[in-house]
């Protein structure tokens, strides 16, 4: 069993505080809750600010990616335009051109604004149009969810075989003529 009464002095997780073993009095006692309190506090704030770096870090990457992203897609939209043009109209094609700019114009805009203000921004923008803001997350959670479900339904069909061969399992190796009846045409011995 452990002596309670021979901690190491100072240890503010202990409650003694004496080198010598001897429990101390009441006002030691506050101190090393005090201290140990302190301590927990400081310990968590160290904590919190590192995980508020890691995530201010993650977003940075999310947003370089997004912009990055949204520069291929008005890439793509601007050479679509011209396909647009050939196949519509040039008023259609110009369409695609303006809105290609406009995404542009977006992934610019975020690219030169820092994480901080982006969240300012978008708590303001909640703030000012909650209803807004609400159907704004539920139409891209929308568009999330179905990127995923044909990426995940893409996976899994370049995992399965080709062609009308069923998957090797569903093959069985039986002996011609056993555990079935003879075809017509074919001669049992």
């Amino acid at each position: 069993m452990v002596d309670e009464t021979t901690s190491i002095a100072g240890d503010p997780l202990a409650g003694n505080m004496g080198a010598t073993g001897a429990t101390g009095n009441g006002t030691e006692d506050s101190g090393a809750k005090r201290s140990a309190s302190d301590t927990i506090r400081e310990e968590a704030a160290k904590y919190a600010d590192q995980a508020k770096e890691h995530i201010l870090g993650f977003a940075g990457t999310g947003k370089e990616r997004a912009t990055t992203a949204l520069d291929e897609v008005a890439e793509m939209m601007r050479t679509a335009a011209g396909d647009v043009d050939a196949k519509l109209g040039e008023q259609y094609g110009q369409y695609a051109r303006t809105a290609a700019d406009g995404i542009a114009g977006f992934a610019e805009s975020l690219r030169s604004k820092d994480v901080n203000e982006l969240l300012e921004e978008a708590t303001e923008f909640v703030k000012k149009s909650p209803a807004i803001a609400v159907g704004t997350a539920a139409a891209l959670g929308f568009v999330l969810a179905r990127v995923l479900k044909s990426g995940i339904e893409a996976a899994g069909n370049e995992a399965k075989p080709s062609g009308d061969t069923p998957p090797a399992e569903d093959l069985k190796a039986e002996p011609a003529g056993v555990g079935t009846p003879a075809s017509p045409g074919t001669t049992r011995n």
